[in-house]
């Protein structure tokens, strides 16, 4: 199986350094020593390791091969100065992949020293389209829906395998990642957090409920999620609207980026829906260089639409998104009327056999509409 950044990032490495970011166990590591090996280099340097940190120090590989990867470099609490005299003294020769998670992607929001030296990629799950070599998109969909989107339970097909590899990864991911990038003592509010988030999915948040369960300040449970979502955990789909201001105040949904952690079924393949959507959009960003977005709609009468794909501030797709429901959401066709009668407008359904189409709108099975995706 191949993943999707592969020849994208193959490209870039020819021009500039690539960081690659993304949630932890995703596979970054694999894809790095997989662009390593067919570059038929063996420079892999890991920050974890000992050795391998001595010649980082040091600054001994190999310079007679054409790519270096550094992994878990950001771990190093001035790498960004490192890496930049690195580049600046040797240019791009050999080439450098540089792969981190939560930390490796923050750092360009807080002033960033490397502007122009680097491409930025962020990887994602694996989607049905990555399968579709090996598994039919219906067999894919149902696996991943069963054991996750993420390649270690999904490939392994063992839902106990799963289960422990969920839990694991979860506990790493708040006892270490977590330690090392905020300083929060109250480890057991965080996790109770992650549990209460599970139960909302897909519905727009309160964090007033949010707080009064936990005990803590609603200031302090907007700053907890927004330290889940850099690590990666969860991901925020905020209200559309043409004016900024009021888009911010409405409340917005979450989602997990392992919609195994998700239990309803309904909701874990509306989960799935959103998942393949942000990854379209990070992807289409961070190869075009264009604003993409995951919004949804939403008016003063309740009226909704599950998602909205917005470029550059402008909505390109409206979509709604039913388990088994093969009739239109009068609340999709309404929006898509009123406000974006040139946009298309789609409701993925699951178990619906074919595709049909109503008052401008569509219903497209979700393996159709998902094999168009990345």
């Amino acid at each position: 199986m191949e993943r999707y950044l592969k020849k994208y990032i193959q490209k870039d490495l020819e021009r500039k350094m690539v960081f690659l970011a993304g949630p932890r166990q995703v596979g970054k590591t694999t894809l790095a020593k997989h662009i390593l090996e067919l570059s038929k280099s063996n420079n892999y340097l890991n920050w974890d390791t000992d050795e391998h940190k001595k010649i980082i120090l040091k600054k001994e590989w190999d310079r007679q091969t054409s790519l270096v990867v550094f992994d878990e470099l950001h771990k190093f609490h001035r790498w960004k100065n490192w890496i930049k005299g690195v580049y600046d003294n040797e240019g791009n020769h050999p080439a450098i992949l540089v792969t981190g998670s939560a930390r490796l992607d923050i750092f360009r929001k807080h002033g960033d020293s490397l502007t122009g030296r680097y491409y930025h990629y962020r990887l994602h799950p694996l989607s049905i389209k990555e399968l579709e070599s090996t598994l039919h998109p219906e067999e894919a969909l149902t696996l991943m829906l069963k054991m996750g989107n993420f390649p270690y339970p999904l490939l392994t097909e063992s839902e106990s395998e799963a289960k422990r590899w969920r839990k694991e990864r979860m506990e790493k991911v708040i006892h270490d990642d977590l330690i090392s990038l905020e300083s929060i003592r109250n480890l057991s509010a965080m996790e109770l957090l992650v549990d209460l988030l599970r139960e909302r999915v897909g519905s727009p948040l309160s964090i007033k409920s949010l707080s009064e369960d936990l005990h803590v300040s609603p200031h302090t449970v907007s700053a907890w999620i927004d330290i889940l979502e850099r690590l990666y955990v969860i991901f925020k789909v905020k209200p559309y609207s043409k004016n900024v201001k009021i888009a911010i105040k409405k409340e917005y949904k979450i989602y997990f980026m392992d919609i195994g952690e998700v239990q309803s079924e309904a909701l874990r393949f509306e989960n799935l829906i959103a998942s393949h959507l942000l990854k379209y959009a990070h992807f289409k960003e961070d190869i075009e260089g264009d604003k993409y977005e995951l919004r949804y709609l939403r008016d003063k009468e309740k009226r909704e639409v599950d998602f909205c794909l917005v470029k550059n501030n402008v909505p390109e797709l409206l979509l709604e998104v039913k388990l088994n429901n093969a009739v239109i959401s009068p609340h999709l066709i309404y929006f898509k009327n009123h406000f974006f009668p040139e946009k298309k407008a789609i409701q993925v359904t699951q178990k619906v056999e074919r595709a049909k189409s109503s008052a401008g709108c569509s219903v497209i099975p979700a393996t159709q509409f998902l094999l168009d995706l990345i």
